[in-house]
């Protein structure tokens, strides 16, 4: 069973994993420029990043001519910052494209995204990274051969240094895309939550170590073979190359890495603070499916958990109310069997006095509405004493007390009940009703097939009770009981009762000497005397 003593956590303030993204409530207008602006700045910024990364590496750092001649101002003022300024435009004009094609079925937050839409969201972090890795090669190709026109020996350099930004660029591409999309891909993943999309947590991992590690490593193996194949490269030249480059790793290589540990991390404290929301009894706590790796499947999994605990604390509840909840914990807890076992219990037959004219007199909906307010008094009273309403019958019910649940003074817990009962009957006036209690030996188990059975009691005090219930009719009080029960309770209880005549029950072939509720106790508050069995229980 799910406890629910303590109150449930709220929901994550960041369902996607990033107060960035926005809440799962955002209008669909917000969302689209909030979007729209996370995939176009930090590009643009990432681009910046990679045109400094280039000046500095061949402006300063790599070995070979210096770019800072007459010869090569023209270039270096006009040619080359327009190359940038013309880059910079067409990859921002054409990713806002791109990201505008890739969420334009987002802006309807009841539409469903067709297999097609699913699978331009799905592809746009691949499509974008290949945007920008199509302009750094485009200028990669331009300025090298405006270099080269200028001076051969500067091609090595131009080509080292657009190329190793260029990787860098696209990389961070890739992750800044696929966090500004989670939004959108989560409504794809809620489409179609077997797409699995993306490079997966490994490739992310090898990506960072290649980008922010690999590549600067092999940049600087590359230029140590250069410093050997030309003695013209100083050790001071040297030394500056290496101390750069490794300043890259630490610097651009943690960036990366702490990228790609967010985007691991994210979803898995996502997964906790839903656990901690379960925990607590909350069953409500579902998270945003926005990770098509194999984080994403965690995230469905635990979706399908959380539904599947419902579906089962549904059950218990319905079942708890058709059986009983001690009847049903104890079929939760063990293997039920057919069969039953010994046991004493007591039991307390209850029955509408005139039904048969009453089905014959009133419309169906208020004799239904009748035993509905019956069943209200029965059940609270039956509960509150500890015992268990088996069965309803018609206009009649069974309640049992001892068994499942045991009790301290079970016959004295039946006949304050079958008092407390009525009590609220009499209060009520237009509700009248017969009751029979009796306590004894009787076999509790349960009853039927193997693929069909209920939990019942069988024995002579059920039989007792029924014949009880039957003679009350007969009585003023409406409530007879025996000695043999009354002697079996505590002291108490039978102080409320007397003894009364002693008569042959129908179907009996030994005589019952009858116990009746004294009058002066039967408007007092029966459960007072079995307060401290109640909260044992």
């Amino acid at each position: 069973m799910i406890h629910r003593d303590e109150p449930p956590c709220a929901p994550s303030a960041a369902p996607w994993g990033s107060p960035l993204l926005g809440p799962v409530d955002e209008k669909p207008a917000i969302r689209r420029v909030r979007v729209q602006l996370l995939l176009t700045v930090p590009l643009f910024i990432a681009n910046l990043i990679g045109i400094a990364m280039v000046v500095a590496l061949a402006g300063f750092v790599l070995p070979g001519p210096t770019l800072f001649t007459r010869d090569l101002l023209l270039i270096n003022t006009v040619f080359t910052p327009l190359c940038a300024v013309i880059a910079l435009t067409v990859g921002t004009v054409w990713g806002t494209v791109a990201g505008l094609r890739a969420m334009r079925w987002a802006s309807d937050p009841e539409h469903i995204p067709t297999a097609a839409e699913r699978r331009v969201t799905a592809s746009a972090p691949f499509w974008m990274v290949l945007q920008q890795a199509a302009l750094w090669t485009l200028a990669l190709i331009v300025l090298t051969v405006a270099y080269g026109v200028a001076d051969p020996a500067l091609i090595p350099k131009i080509m080292l240094a657009i190329g190793g930004a260029a990787i860098g660029v696209c990389a961070d591409s890739y992750l800044i895309v696929e966090f500004a999309l989670r939004p959108v891909t989560a409504r794809v993943l809620v489409a179609d939550p077997h797409r699995r999309r993306g490079i997966g947590v490994f490739g992310r991992t090898m990506l960072s170590w290649v980008v922010g590690v690999a590549m600067p490593v092999a940049v600087t193996m590359t230029v140590a073979v250069w410093a050997l194949a030309d003695p013209a490269v100083s050790k001071a030249r040297l030394a500056v190359c290496v101390l750069s480059l490794g300043g890259s790793i630490l610097l651009f290589g943690g960036l990366l890495m702490a990228q790609v540990v967010a985007a691991t991390v994210a979803p898995i404290m996502g997964v906790r603070q839903a656990l901690r929301r379960v925990e607590n009894g909350d069953l409500t706590a579902e998270i945003p499916l926005y990770d098509g790796t194999e984080l994403g499947e965690l995230q469905s999994g635990f979706n399908r958990m959380v539904h599947g605990l419902r579906e089962r604390a549904m059950i218990e509840d319905l079942f708890g109310k058709h059986v009983g909840h001690d009847v049903a914990m104890a079929a939760i807890a063990s293997q039920p069997v057919l069969g039953g076992t010994e046991t004493e219990a007591a039991a307390l037959f209850i029955d509408i006095i005139g039904s048969t004219t009453m089905a014959a007199t009133r419309p169906a909906p208020e004799i239904v509405g009748i035993l509905n307010r019956f069943f209200d008094i029965v059940v609270d009273e039956v509960e509150r004493h500890g015992g268990l309403l088996n069965k309803f019958e018609g206009d009649a019910a069974l309640a049992v007390f001892g068994t499942p649940a045991p009790l301290n003074d079970l016959a004295g817990s039946a006949l304050s009940c079958g008092r407390a009962i009525q009590r609220r009957l009499r209060e009520a006036s237009d509700l009248n009703a017969g009751i029979g209690v009796a306590a004894g030996r009787v076999v509790a188990g349960n009853v039927g097939t193997h693929n069909r059975y209920e939990f019942t009691v069988i024995g002579d005090a059920v039989n007792e009770a029924a014949r009880l219930c039957e003679l009350s009719k007969n009585y003023d009080e409406r409530l007879l009981s025996s000695a043999t029960t009354l002697a079996a309770a505590a002291d108490t209880e039978s102080t409320h009762w007397d003894l009364g005549e002693t008569v042959t029950l129908r179907g009996r072939l030994k005589p019952t000497q009858l116990a009746l509720p004294r009058m002066s106790t039967q408007n007092l508050d029966p459960t007072a005397s079995h307060l401290e069995q109640t909260e044992a229980h």
